[in-house]
């Protein structure tokens, strides 16, 4: 058992993506039953030996991640690339994420906005993804999110997006109220 798990280690890491299991079954050569107790007993072995590792179910497949117990560590290297969302980012990932497929259109009409720059960097760091085309006249360009915006956002799948909290609608305008209540329709 020790060979395989050194051998799961060594295919977790040298992906640097969630492998399925079906692909770890292939690999891996071994039955069902048996990855489910080698995957149980190195995420064990991990959490004993308080690992800067740990394994994680997510995207689909199984990645190698770094604990975040070691954050502070690892945030010291200093190579951060610009990987930071602004904050329009964030609302507009937002949007395609609890409300996808949409269009461009669609996010522009609820954030009052133009948004063709974040779209373009959203699409660049693979976090949104083209789906198709919506049946409607100029058939405009459905988006929705990607494994990799699972993968940042630590989710399994979106359905673990959490549930949008319902508006204070003391604080909101006439209008706005509109507006909130055709999006959630």
């Amino acid at each position: 058992m020790d060979r395989l798990v050194g051998a799961l280690e060594a295919v977790l890491f040298a992906s640097g993506e969630p492998v399925s299991h079906g692909a770890l079954l292939e690999i891996l050569q071994i039955d069902g039953p048996r990855l489910e107790q080698l995957l149980d007993n190195y995420r064990q072995e991990l959490l004993e030996r308080h690992s800067g590792l740990q394994l994680q179910q997510i995207a689909g497949g199984w990645q190698l991640a770094t604990n975040m117990d070691y954050y502070d560590y690892v945030q010291r290297l200093g190579e951060e690339r610009d990987k930071h969302l602004s904050q329009a980012a964030m609302e507009t990932l937002s949007i395609v994420a609890f409300k996808q497929p949409i269009t461009k259109q669609e996010i522009e009409h609820i954030r009052g906005v133009r948004i063709e720059k974040i779209m373009s960097r959203l699409l660049e760091m693979e976090l949104i993804r083209e789906l198709g085309r919506k049946d409607t006249i100029g058939r405009p360009i459905l988006y929705g999110t990607t494994d990799t915006f699972l993968q940042c956002f630590g989710l399994k799948d979106l359905g673990d997006l959490p549930e949008l909290p319902a508006p204070d609608t003391n604080s909101l305008t006439q209008e706005q109220m509109i507006l909130f209540q055709e999006q959630s329709e």
